[in-house]
């Protein structure tokens, strides 16, 4: 768990006794590729932390398609954050990418880490605000870019993701089918 304790440290202060408490209100789980941590229609109850591997949020459309709306790697956070604050059933799944080690942590359990750690409270905030800073980046993207600038910017932001997700996955988060995503990226290179 030394990857989650320097994460913490780029944004607060922590010494090993703190960390191993705040380490205690969460649960370490190994999921595997393709496993559902939640599905849609049931109560959001965890945020899911991403130790190693890949998960993604997506729902099914009106015609069956599923439709990815965020990824997760390494040091990021994940959940349906509006039925997680609300115990709301979830209109979205989290499903594993990759083979994951993953930290979970429930509402509960959050509200008494928050209590018993105040700096973590911190923490939580400066995470929310640049979440919210990325979601309000992508919406602007979505109206500005063509899709063959989505994908270049995507691509360049974001080069990791192109490696290790499959392009389904990718097209699905941009909007686009697996075909029209190889058509772009056959135009690009040529």
């Amino acid at each position: 768990m030394e990857t989650f304790k320097q994460h913490l440290n780029k944004f607060i202060s922590i010494g090993e006794e703190e960390f191993a408490s705040i380490l205690s209100f969460f649960q370490v789980s190994e999921v595997k590729k393709k496993q559902e941590l939640m599905h849609e229609g049931e109560i959001c109850r965890a945020m899911f932390f991403v130790v190693k591997g890949c998960l993604r949020k997506f729902f099914i459309n009106e015609k069956g398609i599923e439709q990815t709306t965020e990824f997760a790697i390494e040091n990021w956070w994940i959940t349906d954050t509006f039925a997680y604050e609300r115990h709301l059933k979830s209109d979205f799944c989290i499903q594993a990418v990759e083979k994951s080690v993953i930290l979970k942590i429930d509402f509960n359990s959050q509200e008494a880490l928050l209590k018993k750690h105040p700096v973590m409270e911190r923490y939580f905030r400066m995470i929310y605000q640049r979440a919210y800073a990325a979601a309000e980046r992508r919406i602007r993207y979505l109206y500005e870019f063509s899709r063959e600038e989505l994908y270049a910017h995507f691509s360049t932001q974001y080069p990791w993701f192109i490696q290790r997700i499959p392009q389904y996955l990718i097209a699905s988060f941009l909007g686009f089918t697996p075909e029209y995503l190889s058509e772009i990226r056959a135009k690009l290179r040529s």
